[in-house]
C-alpha cells in the first residue's frame, strides 16, 4: 500500500482516487475547498481522506497531479518544500482552450508542463503519464475496442518503476506501458492532446486515447 495525494478533485482526480482507493492505497484528496469536496462526492469512497492541496502534498508519499494544466505549474511550483524528494506523477496538458471548452493551442511549445515542472522542482522526481486519453480509459484501458497506450516520461528510473506499479493497479498490463525515456519525452505525449478534440468533435465525448499500435 502507497499513501497518494492528488491534487485536484475533478473528474480527473475523483476517478484516479477512487480506483486507488479500491486497490487498497491511502489516497487523499488535495483541493482548495475540503469540505465542499467530501460532499460533492460522498458516495465516492469511504476510506478517501480530504485536505487542503498543502496538506495533502506534505503528508502522502506519492502526489498525482489533476489540476488544470493551465495553471498547474504555478499551483505546484508554492509547494516545493513539501514536494521534495517525493514523486509527482503528472497526468495534465497544459493547454489554452478554445471557444468551445476543447484544448487548442499548447501553453509551452516546444517545451511541456512536465518539463517546466521538474526545471520548478528540482527535488522531485516528476513522471508524466495517462494525459494521452479522456479521464475514464486512465481506469479502465479495457473498455476501448483496441488496447490503448500510456506512455511514461521521467529521468529516475526507480520513480518510474513506481508509477509502473501504480498504473497496474489502474489495470494497465505491462505491455500497454510504453517508456519513452526523459522527461523531455513528455512535449511528445503533451502535443499528442491536440488531436483528441478533433475526434471529440466528429463522434461525440466518448472514451478515446492516443495509442501505438504495432
Amino acid at each position: 500500500m502507497t499513501s497518494i495525494g492528488i491534487l485536484g478533485a475533478g473528474r480527473v482526480g475523483t476517478n484516479l482516487a477512487g480506483k486507488l482507493s479500491a486497490a487498497g492505497h491511502h489516497v487523499t484528496l488535495g483541493t482548495r475547498n475540503p469540505e465542499d469536496a467530501a460532499a460533492r462526492t460522498s458516495g465516492l469512497a469511504p476510506r478517501i481522506a480530504f485536505a487542503d492541496q498543502r496538506t495533502t502534498a506534505r503528508t502522502t508519499d506519492v502526489v498525482i497531479n489533476a489540476t488544470p494544466g493551465d495553471s498547474s505549474l504555478d499551483r505546484l511550483t508554492g509547494l516545493r518544500a513539501e514536494l521534495s524528494g517525493k514523486i509527482l506523477i503528472d497526468v495534465s496538458n497544459a493547454t489554452r482552450d478554445t471557444a468551445d471548452g476543447m484544448p487548442g493551442d499548447l501553453c509551452y511549445p516546444g517545451s511541456s508542463l512536465a518539463e517546466k515542472l521538474q526545471a520548478a522542482l528540482p527535488d522531485t522526481h516528476v513522471v508524466k503519464t495517462l494525459n494521452t486519453m479522456l479521464f475514464m480509459v486512465m481506469t479502465a484501458p479495457e473498455t476501448l475496442a483496441a488496447p490503448p497506450t500510456a506512455y511514461l516520461s521521467g529521468d529516475d528510473e526507480n520513480a518510474k518503476g513506481t508509477v509502473t506499479g501504480l498504473l497496474g493497479d489502474l489495470g494497465w498490463a505491462p505491455e500497454l506501458i510504453e517508456d519513452l525515456g526523459g522527461i523531455t519525452t513528455a512535449r511528445a505525449t503533451e502535443a499528442m492532446i491536440l488531436i483528441v478534440p478533433h475526434i471529440l468533435r466528429r463522434h461525440g465525448f466518448k472514451p478515446v486515447a492516443v495509442s501505438l499500435a504495432r
